[in-house]
């Protein structure tokens, strides 16, 4: 049993597993931890935190068919309906402002000829959970190994038992630091001389230390060196979705708005959702459709929230042809950053261009978002 399968099981163990909701309240505090622990890291790419989320999503796709009975042959699968009205009272998420972007694990529509026959399978839930987890057990990934593939459980401890258990851990923590602290001077007295004898002492002229230059300095192995943030998407060959220099291409309904704007961040488009909770729609091309049928495709949002104002926004997409995105939803703070999500296209010719419908503020507060690029590229 893998650390995904042993960390959601444990927490399906302190409450009725049978119970469906509580069961998604677990699978959701999942997605929730992988996400700290991924916006905890930014050097994370893009291709890791994809595939840390389908390994959550598949894990939690399998422990879910255990309590789903066998079902005869039907047609193809349908999957559930997006989250309605009943999704704003779901649990709540915790997410750092300056995390990476989650990833959204829910796509198109899939085929009939790919759908399982014997067993109905589970709804996983949105890669962004709902705002509240209430009787939910924690779950921590902020560990290496959590947040490569696994979740760990915290469970409740009694305060004795933490005070116990801390007096070892601070008792070699300080053995450690004595030690070290006495090799520090052992070395830095036998450096100067301290132990040296009269006769062994140097009556030579001091000699000034040997300095090392900043620009002599090269690594011993330059591949070993850490990726810088976003090194790697630098390589992608992107294709331009939207751009504030062409606004032309942005629907916006009678009760929203859509500004371009600029400020030391660059150039923006600063969308403002109505009363309503309507959307503004993205044009995506025809061409762009075309490029992207039968491949997976990685979509990227660049966007931050108003000075001041965190919000969480929606996304959703229409394809035509081609299916749609399911609906996602991010929070968004006051950094500038990249929200992403993938896709699996069929092998079609679209018919028409598509679109993709960001709602700035899923409470309907009125609060905006500045939307700096739309871009998509084709996942090897």
């Amino acid at each position: 049993m893998d650390a995904i399968e042993k960390a959601i099981r444990n927490a399906l163990e302190k409450g009725n597993a049978e119970d469906r909701a509580f069961r998604e309240r677990v699978y959701r505090s999942a997605f929730a931890a992988l996400d700290r622990a991924l916006q905890a890291n930014p050097g994370v790419t893009v291709e890791v935190a994809i595939k840390r989320r389908k390994a959550i999503q598949a894990k939690i796709a399998e422990i879910e068919s255990e309590f789903l009975p066998a079902v005869p042959d039907v047609g193809p699968q349908v999957d559930a309906p997006a989250a309605g009205p009943a999704a704003a009272a779901a649990p709540a998420i915790e997410i750092g402002d300056t995390a990476p972007p989650a990833v959204a694990v829910d796509g198109p529509a899939q085929p009939a000829s790919d759908a399982p026959r014997s067993r109905v399978l589970p709804v996983v839930p949105d890669i962004m959970p709902d705002a509240t987890l209430p009787g939910a057990p924690a779950i921590d990934m902020s560990s290496p190994a959590a947040s490569g593939a696994a979740a760990e459980v915290a469970p409740d401890r009694d305060e004795r038992r933490i005070r116990g258990r801390r007096l070892p851990l601070t008792a070699i923590f300080f053995t450690v630091t004595l030690l070290a602290a006495i090799g520090i001077g052992l070395f830095f007295a036998m450096q100067t001389g301290v132990f040296k004898t009269a006769a062994q002492l140097d009556t030579a002229p001091p000699e000034a230390p040997p300095t090392v230059e900043d620009d002599d300095f090269t690594p011993a192995d330059g591949a070993n060196a850490p990726a810088k943030p976003g090194a790697v998407d630098q390589s992608r060959d992107w294709i331009n979705v939207f751009s504030p220099a062409d606004p032309t291409h942005v629907a916006a309904p009678s009760d929203a708005k859509a500004e371009v704007m600029k400020d030391d961040t660059g150039p923006f488009l600063r969308i403002r959702s109505g009363a309503s909770g309507s959307a503004i729609a993205f044009d995506v091309g025809q061409g762009v459709l075309e490029k992207l049928a039968g491949k997976h495709a990685v979509f990227d949002i660049i966007a931050r929230a108003e000075d001041g104002k965190d919000t969480q926004i929606s996304v959703d997409c229409n394809f035509g042809e081609l299916g749609d995105c399911g609906r996602k939803r991010y929070a968004v703070g006051q950094q500038r950053n990249e929200y992403l999500f993938d896709v699996q296209f069929p092998n079609k010719r679209p018919g028409s261009a598509g679109t993709i419908a960001v709602n700035s503020d899923f409470d309907k507060q009125g609060k905006a978002v500045n939307i700096y690029e739309i871009r998509v590229s084709i996942e090897p």
